[in-house]
């Protein structure tokens, strides 16, 4: 399951040569200069500050457990954004602009006895 999802596990990501961005998760075209764009691999930085943030009290089918629980946007150190659970965390310091760094943990399970699905998620630091 880890080897088709690099970016769950290594934060995996794209950055065009030409223009100069970060996108998350990988692209294949740049948004900005489309088929012009050289387009590489990039390691996204594990530290990033809040955009905006939910907090979600009804949990899509086989979340009900981690309820209630946020959703952020974050901003990486590099201006890409993408979207993550944040985690380890109080109530009162989820907040736009709070600084955050990303944590490896459980996202989901099979069944008690099945695969368990890791990945990023980020907490308040």
């Amino acid at each position: 399951m880890w080897r088709n999802i690099p970016e769950r596990y290594n934060l995996l990501g794209t950055h065009c040569e030409t223009c100069g961005k970060y996108y998350f998760p990988q692209r294949k075209v740049c948004p900005v200069c489309r088929r012009k764009g050289k387009l590489s691999d990039a390691k996204m930085p594990e530290t990033g500050k809040i955009v905006s943030y939910s907090q979600v009290f009804v949990a899509p089918s086989g979340f009900e457990h981690q309820t209630p629980y946020f959703l952020a946007i974050v901003e990486l150190d590099n201006k890409a954004t993408l979207l993550t659970q944040i985690v380890d965390s109080k109530p009162d310091v989820v907040t736009e602009g709070a600084s955050v760094e990303m944590v490896f943990r459980k996202i989901c399970e099979d069944s008690p006895e099945g695969a368990i699905a890791y990945g990023y998620k980020f907490r308040v630091v």
